[in-house]
């Protein structure tokens, strides 16, 4: 059965780490379905957050071929129910005067925010899981979507763990 994972994977900031970690995933066949890096509050590290899927075997295996890897420091999967996840995502929607309302309304429901406003378009952002970006853009289908930039997630485990 295939498995869905996130992967915080903490790595030496060094020229061409990103470029191996990627390399790995796709020796292996493997896509990354999100890929987010970020210095940490040490800049001689970064963390990557990585989202991808497969057997549960093969995704082990990959577990264990990343901490070998002589850039990477740790690797931690971030389970769901013992980490907080979250994604950005930026909609250009267009919307006149006599839309604006409606795509408030959603986007107040949403706790997004209106980040831009022009005269025939706005730019909402939202932050959140998957789900709730998901059932955000379900909603904006109804208004013409111009443009859709998604971060990818971002994850750390919960409690007092460095």
């Amino acid at each position: 059965m295939e498995k869905k994972i996130v992967l915080s994977v903490l790595v030496e900031n060094s020229s061409g780490v990103l470029s191996r970690v990627a390399g790995l995933f796709s020796r292996r066949g493997y896509n990354i379905d999100s890929l987010t890096v970020g210095e940490t509050k040490n800049p001689s590290f970064s963390r990557m957050t990585i989202v991808s899927s497969g057997e549960e075997d093969s995704l082990e295996q990959l577990r264990k071929q990343l901490k070998k890897l002589v850039d990477v420091v740790d690797v931690v999967e971030l389970a769901p129910e013992s980490s907080v996840c979250r994604e950005l995502v930026l909609v250009k929607v267009q919307a006149g005067p006599e839309e604006r309302q409606q795509v408030l309304a959603i986007a107040d429901i949403f706790r997004a925010k209106i980040v831009d406003v022009a005269d025939s378009s706005m730019i909402v952002e939202l932050t959140g899981n998957e789900n709730k970006l998901e059932a955000f853009l379900r909603l904006l289908e109804k208004f013409r979507v111009l443009q859709v930039a998604r971060t990818g997630i971002s994850g750390l485990a919960r409690g007092t763990k460095e």
